[in-house]
């Protein structure tokens, strides 16, 4: 006898509601993020989205991105829909070392780069030693 704990249906509907989005959820947005020596890049891929739509917000540490697909409007008859459209949002939390002043976003072909650089006091730094003849050194930073 098999024994089924879940219910198909239930999970091609919670497929349908992430992908097309609802209104208490918006469509997915992916992305890729990586580290390049002193910057963090995010790319978010927004094919279709104009750009005036897209608004990027910081408050504290936490990053927002929303855009938004527009449906057709006038005489025309679908005969595939397969691209949500409407509201799409993504937030990021993003970590106290990151220069979230100097935030540098970019958008072409379809995709939203964001350019998000580590903060001095993050940077790596060299400590000078200096010592004293005979008695106990100390360490001082420097930049």
């Amino acid at each position: 006898m098999l024994l089924r704990t879940t219910d198909p249906f239930r999970d091609l509907d919670r497929l349908t509601q992430q992908l097309m989005g609802t209104t208490n959820r918006p469509a997915v947005m992916p992305m890729d993020a990586w580290r390049e020596g002193d910057r963090f890049v995010i790319e978010f891929d927004l094919p279709g989205v104009n750009a005036d739509s897209i608004d990027l917000d910081v408050e504290r540490n936490v990053l927002t991105v929303r855009a938004e697909r527009v449906a057709r409007n006038g005489d025309w008859e679908p005969l595939a829909s397969e691209r949500p459209r409407g509201a799409f949002s993504r937030q990021l939390v993003l970590g106290d070392n990151l220069d979230l002043e100097r935030i540098e976003a970019g958008y072409s072909d379809g995709v939203l780069r964001l350019v998000v650089p580590v903060a001095e006091k993050a940077k790596p730094r060299k400590i000078e030693i200096k010592g004293a003849s005979g008695a106990g050194q100390h360490a001082e930073l420097t930049s």
